[in-house]
């Protein structure tokens, strides 16, 4: 009986031997790419036969599954260095850099709510008509302050930070704020309640302003929770392969 190409109670050292052709053509890869990911600590190092060449294992096709399943959840880097890291009897570093993965995964689950959050509230709360931007040609400062009931210094400092970008008047050198300005002077203000700092707040905008607005964003967020979901699932593949991987190593004997 097998399970995923792996001979049950069987010793994953002894119980086959591959040559590195066997585990491309399983893999679909090349056999350049199995040497190559020898060489980088991916794979355990392979024993050689008299004429030098090399002698893989079912251990060595776990390895390598594990790594492809590690992938897709959490980049080529990072998966090579947790590969690395077990290789290397460093579990617990492997254990941190997943941990990491992790976090970095629940922070963009945060900010892709804290996001959609602040959209809800925006298309929620539309200004009506009596409250449209002052003047013909846009807001000043003092007004979308008092609007958004914040000081104008502050919408100076989002100047500053890249999530306003009001035009000025040649005449006055005032700031105009137009509407695409008000939207994303509301938008800032939704997210800095939420606790966001400024610095993630601008590339935020960024996305509402090459979407074209708030309206066109909604297919890029859910574009954007399907890739989070998908990784998640991808990171739980992973750690599946991973621990395979580690039992077997586990059951392998001590290379002479």
């Amino acid at each position: 009986m097998r399970d995923n190409g792996r001979n049950m109670g069987a010793n994953p050292q002894t119980a086959e031997r591959l040559r590195p052709i066997d585990l491309a053509r399983r893999h679909g890869l090349s056999t350049q790419a199995v040497r190559n990911y020898e060489e980088a600590g991916i794979l355990p190092p392979a024993a050689r036969t008299p004429h030098g060449y090399r002698r893989y294992t079912p251990l060595h096709a776990q390895a390598l599954r594990a790594f492809l399943a590690l992938v897709p959840g959490h980049g080529h880097h990072t998966a090579t260095s947790i590969m690395r890291a077990v290789n290397e009897e460093r579990a617990e570093d492997a254990f941190r850099l997943i941990d990491e993965s992790h976090a970095q995964l629940r922070e963009d689950r945060r900010t892709l709510h804290a996001v959609r959050a602040a959209l809800h509230d925006l298309t929620s709360t539309q200004q009506p008509a009596h409250d449209a931007p002052a003047g013909p040609e846009g807001a000043l400062i003092g007004s979308l302050a008092g609007r958004l009931g914040v000081r104008p210094a502050t919408l100076r400092t989002w100047e500053r930070a890249g999530l306003l970008r009001p035009r000025r008047d040649p005449r006055t050198g005032y700031r105009v704020y137009d509407e695409a300005d008000v939207r994303d002077a509301r938008l800032a203000h939704q997210l800095r309640r939420g606790g966001y700092p400024l610095a993630r707040i601008a590339p935020l905008l960024d996305r509402v302003r090459q979407a074209g607005g708030v309206e066109p964003l909604e297919a890029a967020l859910h574009d954007w929770r399907e890739r989070v979901c998908a990784r998640g699932r991808s990171m739980l593949a992973g750690s599946a392969a991973l621990e395979a991987y580690l039992q077997d190593r586990a059951r392998a004997p001590e290379p002479a």
